[in-house]
């Protein structure tokens, strides 16, 4: 065993995972407790609010000593008394309001989307979430009263709408330095409302002409950001290059960017934290897909997907509710490019379906 480490966050499996097979003992303080964490954490917790955190933590910490704190999403600003890998919460916080990203952006001149208050049509954001959650295009003054209407105390910024292709880099940093490890296409939920613009999956690597050069950009903004371990830098990728924002934690992606790249990521991140960065940006030996598949109505899981862990990952207990719009699962693809992974995605999903209909 290399250590031991405490996970906590909204969602962590995902990092879980990869501790352990960097090979860690994980302890975790998470809001699902899926099937897949519960099995790879040695102990965990579960919450429902995020103000619950401290306590649970303090609860899992007792009598036990941790070598590394690990935050993910929601847990950013949580302060404990172990060595924490990754981003501080003073630079996290920073990356956590898309204004002062965009601020960011603007002073070392990275490209990015203009605000454009009163301009349409224009991306409505809250200036705080993640994920997507909220985005929403305003094409007239209408349009926005209504998004202010519905979220009337969440603050906002509005950029210029870009047309394009959502995309993403994955970075290792050392607080002074990054090396991109993948860049990847990410898939959005589409459809209307408050969801259209969540984060819905991805695809390892993105093979695209621009790739390269939005490795480049993604290490410069994260090496001028101070940030430390896995980061990511969004993009929407069109005619030219557009950075949307910078996340100081490990990503959503981090599952097919392990599958396509062979990389251990926890590895990267703590190696990161002791000053060590890949010598040169990994390549990719196949191309993996990743689709979270959402409820299309109030629905009970009854079958036991134990069985399809080869294929899928965030794995419901048999029992759980899952309200229409809710994630249930994600599953896998892979193949040696985009069209076999892509195709080999779609009969998993076809499989798993018969299992949670």
């Amino acid at each position: 065993m290399k250590g031991r480490v405490l996970v906590a966050g909204f969602a962590t499996r995902h990092v879980v995972g990869s501790a352990k097979k960097a090979g860690y003992e994980v302890y975790a303080v998470d809001h699902f407790c899926d099937r897949d964490l519960c099995r790879d954490a040695s102990e965990h917790r579960r919450f429902d609010e995020l103000d619950e955190l401290p306590d649970l933590i303090a609860e899992i910490c007792a009598g036990r000593s941790f070598d590394w704190f690990v935050a993910t999403s929601g847990a950013e600003g949580v302060t404990v008394p172990i060595r924490r890998a990754g981003t501080s919460s003073e630079i996290s916080a920073r990356f956590l309001d898309k204004f002062e990203i965009q601020r960011f952006f603007e002073d070392h001149a990275i490209p990015a989307p203009a605000c454009r208050a009163g301009a349409y049509p224009a991306m409505i954001k809250p200036r705080h979430g993640a994920g997507g959650w909220r985005n929403r295009v305003a094409y007239s003054e209408d349009d926005l009263r209504e998004w202010e209407n519905e979220w009337p105390d969440v603050p906002y910024l509005m950029q210029e709408l870009v047309a394009g292709t959502p995309a993403s880099v994955s970075c290792i940093a050392d607080g002074h330095r990054a090396v991109a490890v993948a860049v990847n296409e990410q898939i959005l939920r589409g459809g209307k409302g408050n969801r259209a613009y969540g984060f819905s999956g991805s695809i390892t690597p993105f093979e695209h002409p621009m790739a390269a050069c939005m490795a480049g950009i993604a290490e410069r903004a994260v090496a001028l950001s101070g940030c430390v371990g896995s980061v990511g830098v969004d993009f929407v990728v069109g005619d030219d290059l557009r950075a949307i924002e910078i996340n100081p934690r490990f990503q959503g992606t981090l599952d097919t960017v392990e599958a396509a790249t062979g990389q251990n990521i926890f590895g990267l991140h703590v190696d990161a934290c002791n000053g060590v960065l890949p010598a040169s940006r990994p390549g990719a030996g196949q191309v993996c897909a990743r689709a979270i598949l959402f409820a299309d109505r109030d629905l009970t899981v009854h079958a036991d997907l134990a069985g399809l862990s080869d294929i899928c990952a965030d794995m419901p207990w048999p029992g759980t509710e899952i309200e229409e719009g809710n994630a249930v699962v994600s599953v896998y693809g892979r193949g040696q490019d985009r069209t076999a992974a892509c195709a080999v995605l779609d009969r998993n999903i076809t499989r798993v379906r018969t299992y949670i209909s």
